[in-house]
């Protein structure tokens, strides 16, 4: 068939032939002119020719440097940096923050000194961490984008589907990675400290104040600039402290988010819905959905406990932040109105951080503060300092969601072991032991009699000894 006997959409079909078949370079401009027969302007065509080549360009992988491009573009707009005199600021008060933190915690000092930082230096210290917490959601939507054009497709053209997969999966990603840099960079205007955001977004030991971002919250508080820099240093210290000493938490707490996000599946029919009025000119429908979370369903029950187990973890951290915070700031006149403000503030989020939530489905913010923060008093005033920190030693000593709910199991069971004592097994233990050996339909070998025991006490299922009647009670470990 001659070229002038094709009809338009013959003509745009031998286009996206071109463009897959890697001959999109020659496009004949007076080919594109005869798409008008199908409403399309040739000008706009050329254009989304043009960036869909730049993107078939790539691999099918995320180009995270959008991403980084993005937010640096936002962070330092501004073109302003830091000060000598911001500098000599902060570093006296992280200095006398140190001292007053070292009367709070038995938890040691860090190894690296803090700094004051740049937004755009933000930026850079913490975008892998929000790569590696968005990638997940990132890859649904880029697979949903190829779904979605696989489905669409006509039978004649699936063909053509399998060589686009890679370009779909480009696009989707990239304008994903595009919306998280401007969510990023906008929260590098709002972020005040590297623990604001409540998640280790910097390597562990590592403490960091923004300044312009301190001059902002500070400014209508009307609180004397030292005092809100000595309690915004100690909170600083005190989170990068506690991430120092307990090494195995910031991979506990990324690891609860991924877990939480690897549930995320874009909703396919509001995807399609969006994509049968998309106008390529404007794209701004897309962006406003991918910004708002209109693409991402309700949350699955598998989800929701993944949150909640999340926001306990993130509370009890900033619970005890809290009150070792109060109890070295309190010298400091304005301590508690400073207190309070970074509780509301936290409580609330800014307009970056309610963003985010919406882009990746997590919202960051720990609930149930309040409730961790009289918990660890609570143990504060029960066993001192020193016992209340050794909670951190191990994942298996921090305090669970039922300590937060109710305190006194724990602060009895602290009690205990301060006066040399261990908690005995009750009748509860041994009801619910006997449950669990039922559950087990009794399949687990029973153990030989211990022979190195002069009683010849027996031995349950899962090895521990079990007193017999009369002998001494067993003792549970804490």
């Amino acid at each position: 068939m001659a070229d002038d006997d094709r009809s338009p959409e013959e003509e745009f079909q031998e286009l996206i032939r071109q463009l897959f078949g890697g001959g999109a370079d020659g496009i004949d401009p007076e080919q594109l002119s005869r798409l008008t027969g199908m409403g399309i302007d040739p000008a706009m065509m050329q254009t989304i020719m043009q960036n869909l080549q730049g993107a078939f360009a790539g691999n099918g992988e995320i180009s995270w440097d959008l991403a980084q491009r993005q937010a640096l573009h936002i962070a330092n707009q501004d073109g302003l940096g830091v000060t000598a005199g911001q500098r000599t600021d902060l570093d006296q008060a992280f200095a006398l923050a140190t001292l007053w933190l070292s009367e709070a915690t038995t938890i040691s000092e860090l190894a690296t000194a803090p700094r004051a930082l740049t937004r755009g230096g933000w930026v850079e210290a913490t975008l892998p961490v929000w790569q590696e917490l968005a990638e997940p959601v990132a890859t649904s939507i880029a697979d949903a984008l190829t779904d979605a054009l696989r489905d669409q497709a006509p039978d004649d053209m699936q063909s053509l589907v399998q060589g686009a997969g890679r370009l779909m999966r480009t696009v989707g990603g990239s304008l994903f990675a595009t919306q998280l840099g401007q969510v990023v960079g906008r929260l590098s205007l709002e972020v005040v400290s590297g623990g604001d955001v409540g998640i280790p977004l910097l390597p562990g030991g590592e403490a960091v104040i923004l300044p312009q971002n301190f001059a902002d919250f500070g400014r209508d508080l009307e609180i004397p600039e030292d005092q809100l820099a000595l309690y915004i240093a100690t909170r600083e210290l005190a989170h990068a402290r506690l991430f120092r000493h307990a090494r195995w938490l910031r991979l506990h707490v990324i690891s609860q988010i991924t877990e939480f996000a690897r549930g995320i599946h874009v909703d396919t029919e509001a995807l399609e819905e969006l994509a049968s009025r998309f106008d390529p000119s404007e794209p701004e429908e897309l962006r406003s959905a991918l910004e708002s979370g209109a693409l991402l369903p309700a949350r699955s029950e598998a989800q929701t406990v993944a949150l909640t187990k999340l926001e306990n973890l993130l509370a009890t951290i900033e619970g005890w932040v809290d009150v070792v915070t109060a109890q070295a700031t309190s010298r400091l006149p304005s301590a508690e109105r400073i207190a309070e403000a970074v509780r509301r503030r936290r409580a609330v989020g800014g307009p970056a951080e309610q963003a985010l939530g919406s882009l990746v489905g997590l919202e960051l913010r720990p609930r149930r503060m309040r409730e961790a923060a009289a918990m660890w008093r609570a143990v504060t005033d029960a066993v001192g300092v020193s016992a209340r920190d050794a909670l951190w030693d191990y994942p298996d000593l921090m305090p669970t969601s039922e300590d937060i709910d109710d305190p006194s199991a724990l602060v009895a069971r602290l009690q205990a072991r301060a006066r040399g004592e261990e908690p005995v097994r009750d009748a509860l233990d041994d009801a619910l032991e006997q449950l669990l050996a039922r559950e087990r339909g009794d399949s687990a070998p029973q153990p030989d009699r211990d022979a190195s025991s002069p009683d010849g006490d027996a031995s349950s299922p899962d090895g521990e000894e079990r007193p017999e009647s009369g002998g001494p009670e067993d003792q549970r470990p804490v």
